[in-house]
């Protein structure tokens, strides 16, 4: 199936399969600098057009779509919201609120099946240091009408600006146990709450349930969860690239999944430890987003990404 792609000058980038906008990315930076301005895609949508991401959701206003993240960056909060301190729980810290800068496009590519882009920004504090620099890499592939399904590459590529290390963390190395998130997450909507969870060796776990899968390691977590209004599942699956896990990316990858009360996955580069990135130097991680129509079981989730080489 052939995609559109609709490029909204100085607001986002729209790409369309089908007649059905399947995934909007806006770079223009929102109004609230506590949610920690950055880009982000949302709506995503399947190929029958259900919607698959939250945005400002009134318990997490700065949870917006698919984002890159970090929680706990040298003190900053590049997450958006409430800051964790350990002995004193959440905090509003606005100075520690940083921020992602769309610098601009060094790639734009658009062709009848696939779309694809280069992003350059800056990472900044909050009180406009420069930090780090970000080459971001997005890829809207494999259109699939039989199969229901579509899939979103994501690569980053961050460099550290300054002349001390960077340091990566979240909550739990903060002091919050099975608090991890950071890195590239997701929010899902509303009727996302209590969706079925499966990973490659471990059974389904509902609602609840999908929690036992915190701070877990693996290639690849399913998301698939029942609509309002429409009598429709949907499936997300979340899939590292071969080099995030072979023990040469920078630090190991584990899960941040919670179905209740949230449903919310983020590939958490800093669940248990904190790394370091020297002055100079960068990082790399790959990643990959089937949106499907349906609720997929393991073996189609595992079929399916057996079809698509990286």
């Amino acid at each position: 199936m052939s995609i559109r792609v609709t490029h909204e000058i100085g607001e986002a980038v729209v790409v369309a399969a089908g007649g059905t906008e399947i995934l909007r990315y806006v770079y223009r930076p929102d109004p609230e600098a506590f949610e920690s301005r950055k880009p982000y895609a949302h709506p995503v949508r399947t190929l029958g057009g259900r919607t698959v991401t939250g945005y400002r959701p009134n318990d997490h206003r700065w949870h917006k779509g698919l984002q890159m993240t970090a929680s706990h960056l040298s003190g900053q909060n590049f997450w958006g919201g409430n800051s964790y301190v350990h002995g004193r729980g959440y905090l509003p810290l606005p100075e520690r609120i940083g921020s992602m800068r769309h610098d601009g496009f060094s790639a734009f590519g658009a062709g009848g099946d696939r779309f694809d882009c280069a992003e350059d920004l800056t990472w900044v504090e909050n009180g406009g240091a420069e930090w780090a620099r970000e080459e971001r890499g997005l890829s809207v592939h494999s259109v699939d009408e039989e199969a229901g399904a579509w899939v979103l590459d994501w690569s980053i590529r961050l460099t550290n600006l300054r002349d001390v290390a960077l340091e990566f963390g979240s909550p739990t190395t903060a002091g919050r146990e099975m608090a991890g998130y950071t890195g590239l997450q997701w929010r899902g909507p509303r009727d996302f709450t209590g969706g079925t969870v499966l990973v490659p060796d471990v059974g389904a776990g509902a609602g609840a349930e999908a929690g036992k899968l915190m701070g877990t390691q693996g290639p690849w977590l399913s998301f698939s969860a029942e609509h309002d209004e429409h009598d429709a599942h949907s499936t997300l699956v979340f899939a590292h690239a071969p080099e995030n896990l072979d023990g040469s990316a920078v630090h190991p990858s584990h899960w941040f999944v919670r179905a209740q009360p949230i449903p919310s996955v983020a590939f958490s580069w800093a669940f248990f430890e904190e790394f370091a990135l020297p002055p100079g130097e960068s990082f790399s991680y790959r990643y990959r987003i089937v949106v499907a129509d349906g609720a997929w079981d393991r073996e189609r989730v595992e079929a399916h990404l057996d079809g698509l080489p990286w």
